[in-house]
């Protein structure tokens, strides 16, 4: 699939992946870089360690559009919030933008 269909793609078909992927591109255009997480041992991980400058780790859980994370990934979530880190659950593209222009001022 192209990047102008990929683009077009309404929600009611987007996939988590979709989702994801749009994350990488935004991260990037910050000057960043969003690692895959994959923990064996731990299960439920967010998707994704976004790497920004300055220092700033954001983790992101990817959901396809209108999915909530599963009751473990809640309670990973609420841990890794309760250590002090940035955890974010995004399920649209639209909320991919929002994150980025929030990350954006952050990096100003």
């Amino acid at each position: 699939m192209d990047e102008a269909t990929e683009e077009t793609r309404n929600e009611g078909s987007m996939l988590e992946r979709d989702v994801e992927g749009y994350l990488v591109k935004k991260v990037a255009q910050l000057g960043g870089k969003a690692y895959k997480f994959s923990s064996p041992s731990n299960r439920s991980v967010p998707d994704r360690v976004c790497c920004l400058p300055h220092g700033r780790i954001k983790l992101v859980e990817c959901k396809a559009p209108g999915k909530v994370p599963s009751p473990l990934q809640i309670k990973v979530i609420k841990y890794l919030r309760d250590l002090g880190a940035e955890v974010f659950v995004v399920d649209t593209k639209e909320k991919v933008d929002i994150l980025y222009n929030i990350w954006k001022e952050e990096l100003k």
